[in-house]
């Protein structure tokens, strides 16, 4: 086996440090959301209909960087607990628009709230300028490789 490069241990990744990290905050933030009998994917809907009067299905996939099938479904869910409205408008059954019901302009407050208390229990040790570095970091990393999905699971 002479000849061949090392193998470099798993901790020697930036990456692995990145999904380490990531696994922890995901979970736990995923954790405190069930408590509201939402899911992450669905906090992310919520949030993006915030402050909307009514939004297409298709722009929402746009924005989200989803497929307009996975809109779909996770609309179908949020209509189902009654934190959504899909209304479809003259005879063309494919042209609909989603908004928050008042149970759902109410309940994204409080997920913001849980959003919030998250970050501050990983990243509240840290100092602004830490906070900040780590964040220009992965948004230019973002910005580099041309990311579009907004992270939901």
């Amino acid at each position: 086996m002479s000849g061949q490069a090392p193998v470099s241990p798993l901790e020697a990744h930036l990456g692995y440090w990145l999904r380490f990290v990531s696994n922890q905050v995901s979970h736990a933030f995923a954790l405190k959301v069930a408590a509201r009998d939402v899911t992450v994917a669905e906090w992310v809907v919520l949030r993006e209909l915030y402050g909307q009067d009514a939004v297409v299905p298709s722009m929402l996939a746009e924005r989200l960087g989803m497929t307009r099938g996975a809109i779909s479904k996770l609309a179908d869910r949020l209509v189902a607990k009654q934190l959504v409205t899909r209304t479809i408008h003259g005879d063309d059954r494919r042209y609909q628009v989603l908004a928050l019901t008042d149970t759902g302009q109410a309940l994204v407050p409080e997920l913001s709230a849980l959003a919030d208390q998250n970050d501050a229990e990983f990243f509240g040790h840290l100092d602004a300028s830490q906070r900040a570095a780590i964040q220009e970091a992965l948004q230019d990393i973002v910005r580099r490789h041309g990311l579009r999905s907004v992270p939901v699971e």
